[in-house]
């Protein structure tokens, strides 16, 4: 059986029943379903914690696990709530949040910033896009402004599924050089920032999301560092 991705179906929910189906050997907690997202993508797993039986027991983080499931990794070695037993989990709502802002602000960084991505990385406070651009940008103000100007926008964001062969027919929608969206499932979920004539963007993506672009908030262009002969990474950060 497979973890059920609750975040999948509602990135904004922050606590979540489950029910405790089996522990890894490296002490990870097995769930039937989860608000917790696992590392992947650029994106950090999620902290919280998780009750069972009037005990607590902090989360550090979410891995994916073989077959499809979701392990929660403890913050330290504490007794473990045994399989079948119903836990409730609460996520740092703060903490995935503000991932949530910078992945939606660094997909728009590749709207103004329109090269092949070669990597990329997400954190609470700022993320990075690495780039195949073997010049600088010539101005760091100008993308600054264009950055924030479609963010106040306020443009929904929304997901949508197709087929592993509606990708493989528009190459085009894979931005990232260096890391195909995961296929073999028969779909693949795309990320779109706005509608009709207002879309900036649409791409292949398995993380969480703001709804909205106005909710990420101003962000900066903290620095651009080279990267190799051709990379060259550019950094942003939440302002507030």
């Amino acid at each position: 059986m497979t973890t059920r991705l609750l975040f999948r179906e509602d990135a904004y929910l922050a606590d979540a029943p489950g029910v405790v189906t089996g522990h890894t050997p490296e002490g990870g907690i097995l769930v039937d379903q989860t608000p917790f997202y696992p590392t992947g993508g650029g994106q950090p797993g999620d902290s919280g914690w998780i009750a069972w039986e009037g005990r607590r027991l902090s989360i550090a983080t979410a891995v994916k696990v073989e077959g499809g499931l979701v392990a929660l990794v403890p913050a330290e070695p504490m007794p473990l709530p045994p399989v079948g037993a119903p836990i409730h989990q609460h996520l740092d709502w703060t903490r995935r949040h503000r991932h949530m802002r910078v992945h939606t602000a660094l997909h728009l960084l590749s709207v103004v910033i329109p090269l092949p991505v070669t990597g990329g990385q997400i954190g609470s406070d700022r993320g990075r896009l690495d780039f195949d651009m073997p010049d600088p940008p010539d101005d760091l103000e100008v993308l600054e402004d264009r950055l924030n100007a479609i963010i106040g926008r306020d443009l929904p964001v929304r997901e949508e599924w197709i087929t592993d062969a509606d990708l493989m027919a528009n190459p085009g929608l894979v931005k990232t050089m260096s890391v195909m969206p995961p296929m073999g499932q028969g779909q693949v979920r795309l990320v779109r920032i706005g509608q009709g004539s207002d879309q900036v963007d649409l791409q292949p993506c398995g993380g969480t999301h703001v709804a909205r672009t106005g909710e990420v908030g101003r962000v900066e262009i903290a620095k651009v560092e080279k990267k190799g002969r051709q990379n060259r990474r550019v950094v942003i950060a939440l302002v507030d």
